[in-house]
């Protein structure tokens, strides 16, 4: 799998924090790998080269700065003491590489407690430390731990766009041209998402989507994202109208700037 046109410009401006989604838990553990290589590989090419002593170890599972945090094998659940251990290490500078990387595989099994208790970490942690956290889908975790972290969405191995995939990327794109006010490049975009196949239930997780993004960024620009907001709602009425996914995203364009 080419994860490096899955991951793109992430990999020349590696984050702090990241939530991979992906409803195939095989392809979320090899992304995992291959971000986690990217964060402790020496090379002063492409990374991750794949080829350095610190890509090696990535690749075995023995780089002492990747850690890997999930439920015990006797547990269904992330416990609240292991994200506190977490915490524990957090301190400790990386052994080898410049950061260091704790993976939380099938992160939304972390109850509210053990996400606020993360949260710390995500808002005032060390400048070395990054985090991956592993789910099927964004939604799963708090809207506060979603607001600190960039959403990576991968696809499946051996898979097309899936539908839940191809919601959540459109609504990105959606919320950021509503955020910017961008009339002409919001319509055509709209008028490409009319040439595509949604089902009704796509359509309502394209505005679920939206909607949540739209709430993540209100702070950074609330004269623009209430009356986008609003307007999602007007059009989430039209859904229950069934009315088609043309007419409904020609709306959302034409009525958010009204």
């Amino acid at each position: 799998m080419d994860f490096w046109q899955q991951f793109g410009g992430a990999l020349n401006r590696l984050g702090h924090a990241y939530i991979l989604a992906c409803p195939d838990r095989e392809t979320l553990r090899e992304g995992a790998g291959f971000l986690s290589a990217a964060y402790v590989c020496t090379s002063q090419g492409r990374r991750p080269c794949l080829q350095c002593a610190g890509c090696r170890k990535a690749a075995g599972g023995v780089h002492p700065d990747i850690l890997e945090i999930a439920p015990a094998p006797d547990k269904r659940d992330i416990t609240v003491e292991q994200i506190r251990q977490l915490r524990r290490q957090a301190p400790v500078l990386p052994n080898e590489a410049p950061r260091k990387v704790f993976v939380i595989d099938q992160a939304h099994t972390m109850n509210a407690s053990g996400q606020n208790a993360l949260l710390k970490l995500l808002e005032d942690g060390p400048s070395y430390l990054a985090f991956l956290l592993l789910v099927e889908y964004p939604q799963q975790l708090l809207p506060t731990v979603r607001s600190r972290c960039e959403c990576l969405f991968l696809r499946p191995q051996g898979a097309g766009e899936e539908p839940e995939q191809a919601a959540a990327q459109a609504a990105q794109k959606l919320a950021g041209l509503l955020l910017a006010g961008d009339e002409a490049a919001l319509a055509e975009y709209a008028a490409e998402l009319e040439r595509g196949k949604w089902s009704r239930e796509s359509l309502r997780s394209l505005l679920d989507c939206l909607e949540e993004q739209l709430r993540l960024q209100a702070g950074e620009r609330p004269g623009r994202a209430v009356p986008a907001l609003e307007q999602v709602k007007r059009v989430r009425r039209g859904l229950a109208c069934n009315m088609g996914a043309g007419h409904l995203l020609g709306w959302l364009a034409a009525g958010t700037f009204l």
